[in-house]
């Protein structure tokens, strides 16, 4: 338990085929299902303060209590997934905190000298920051909100890994569920 954020509650791998990742993750290490997202809407994403427009697949599953997401980017659009890769790394990019006070924590934050690389909305009350903090590979800082429809989808991710079968590994989905 970090003494800062809390539980850590995702890794997040940032990958460049993710279909290779969800054959290694559902077949050699038996997690899963993975919720498979091709096209990730982004409201007003931001790196380095800037707006940019990543082109991003997800996949989520969990394996336990930890939520496991795997990244990839299809272009070359400004952000921290795409930094990590042309640092020629690819796995753990991230480990994400889950918040309720999202304007409460961000301000706790700013106050002990944290600064936000990359931000965005995905549907309502569905916001993310990144934080500047990998000293080494894999130890960015994820700070995402969920409440609403977003903690209900994770709450569902979660129990269909609690009785998972090993059927249906990957279930696609054509965009995330809002409500």
């Amino acid at each position: 338990m970090s003494r800062i954020f809390g539980e850590i509650r995702q890794n997040g791998y940032v990958v460049r085929d993710l279909a290779a990742a969800l054959r290694h993750w559902t077949t050699v290490l038996g997690v899963g299902p993975f919720f498979y997202f091709e096209h990730v809407k982004i409201d007003d994403f931001r790196y380095r303060g800037q707006p940019s427009s990543p082109a991003l697949s997800i996949a989520l599953a969990n394996s336990g209590a930890l939520q496991i997401e795997l990244i990839e980017q299809h272009n070359d659009a400004p952000s921290m997934y795409r930094d990590f890769l042309q640092a020629g790394r690819e796995g753990l990019q991230h480990v994400a905190y889950w918040t309720e006070t999202m304007d409460a924590d961000l301000a706790r934050l700013a106050a002990l000298g944290y600064e936000i690389g990359q931000a965005g909305t995905v549907g309502e009350r569905g916001r993310f920051v990144y934080l500047w903090t990998e000293a080494h590979p894999g130890t960015v800082v994820e700070l995402s909100e969920v409440s609403g429809w977003k903690a209900g989808f994770f709450r569902k991710i979660a129990e269909a890994a609690r009785h998972w079968d090993g059927s249906d590994p990957v279930r696609r989905l054509s965009r995330l569920p809002t409500q």
